[in-house]
């Protein structure tokens, strides 16, 4: 519905950045909104939130984060201690990986009509490698590699809200790629497509380079790492592990011989220990994602809906 509006400034892709021109450089622009409830759980906060999803956002586009915008949208009201409980939780992230702050704006509005703490971001990153990591770039022959267990993230947050109690406790994955993908960047790998799974988790990351590519995707379900206490809350709560949001993992899809190099690669970094080859890329069914089933069976993935996208970031 939002595109076709914006007529000609519209985004001609399902990228979550965009290369800009520039004189001699190669600089992508993203942007994005956080509004977690509640804003801090179990491995994160809100700040770390807006930190790592601005970085990783620039990171699937090949690019190194340099500068970052921060807009605070505070409801009356809100606690100043919690506030900067997670503006520091920011920069921490942002010491991390060198990127700065290079502008902000902070608004206050009427207690009950600001969900208490929304944090905006503008992230500006520099291309320094030959991959641009587009999921339209996908092609047949393609592995599609995965860094690490999914649906982390969204049941930290979704069993600290519902007052779930799982042992162990389920902590959200959230953490800046960019240090991992640059691993593999330097490696010269043929990068065709890089992908963060976060909201709509894996099973919308996979229909997006589906359709973007004009390509079929076939995973295997018995190849997609799940932690048993994320398995087990997903069936407390009625949803699919598929669908439910990351902030710290990311799909590669290259070449299947470059596969066993990359996942080497992953496999020494310690956010890609548990990384795996989830599937390929196939000529058809063009623009379709498909499951093999753990029991042998197969289903097509559909981008989730409604309450399957709960408020998580």
């Amino acid at each position: 519905m939002i595109c076709p509006l914006l007529g000609p400034a519209a985004p001609d892709s399902l990228d979550d950045g965009a290369c800009v021109p520039a004189p001699g450089e190669h600089l992508v622009l993203t942007t994005d909104s956080y509004v977690v409830s509640p804003p801090f759980f179990p491995g994160g906060d809100i700040g770390r939130l807006a930190a790592c999803g601005t970085i990783n956002d620039l990171a699937m586009q090949a690019a190194e984060p340099t500068y970052l915008t921060l807009g605070v949208i505070l409801e009356e009201g809100f606690p100043l201690r919690d506030l900067a409980r997670a503006l520091q939780s920011l920069a921490g992230v942002l010491a991390e990986t060198g990127m700065r702050v290079a502008a902000g704006d902070t608004k206050v509005v009427e207690r009950g009509k600001g969900g208490g703490l929304f944090l905006n971001t503008t992230g500006l990153g520099v291309r320094r490698y030959a991959a641009d990591g587009r999921v339209s770039s996908a092609q047949p022959g393609d592995a599609v590699l995965l860094s690490g267990t999914i649906g982390d993230h969204g049941m930290a947050v979704m069993t600290r809200r519902e007052g779930l109690r799982m042992e162990p406790q389920i902590l959200s994955d959230v953490a800046p790629l960019w240090g991992m993908i640059r691993e593999l960047l330097e490696a010269r790998l043929p990068i065709h497509a890089l992908r963060d799974p976060t909201r709509g988790g894996l099973t919308s990351a996979l229909c997006e380079i589906a359709a973007a590519s004009k390509t079929g995707i076939r995973v295997r379900e018995r190849a997609i790492p799940v932690r048993p206490p994320v398995r087990a809350a997903c069936s407390l709560l009625g949803l699919d592990p598929l669908n439910v949001a990351n902030e710290g993992k990311a799909l590669i899809v290259l070449p299947a011989a470059a596969a066993e190099r990359a996942l080497a690669i992953l496999r020494a970094n310690p956010l890609g220990r548990e990384a795996a080859i989830i599937g390929s890329v196939e000529k058809c069914p063009a623009g379709t994602a498909l499951l093999e089933t753990a029991i042998g069976g197969e289903r097509q993935l559909t981008v989730p809906l409604g309450e399957e996208l709960p408020r998580i970031c």
